[in-house]
């Protein structure tokens, strides 16, 4: 029974650490969860201010950020279509 109840908790555990980490599609996540998707979107680059500045401001009107570190931005239209005046992407 021990076992059992451990292992609920950690699948438990690795779900919410996922949701946190991928984005999971455009509007899946709460204002409040962006920072940390955010910082695991950002945690490869090699400029982590700037790359977590985009994400949030991105994430804040997407309420997406697409899972893992690099590409993946077809999980979220929205993130992935934001351009900035240049009409390069404006989301990391």
């Amino acid at each position: 029974m021990t076992k059992f109840v451990f292992v609920l908790l950690l699948i438990s555990l690795m779900v919410f650490v996922s949701q946190l980490a991928y984005g999971g599609g455009e509007g899946s996540l709460k204002p409040g969860e962006c920072s940390k998707a955010c910082e695991y979107r950002c945690s490869k680059t090699r400029i982590p201010t700037t790359c977590l500045h985009f994400c949030n401001m991105c994430c804040d009107k997407c309420l997406c950020v697409p899972s893992g570190t690099y590409g993946h931005k077809e999980e979220c239209p929205c993130y992935n279509n934001w351009k900035s005046r240049q009409r390069k992407p404006k989301c990391p």
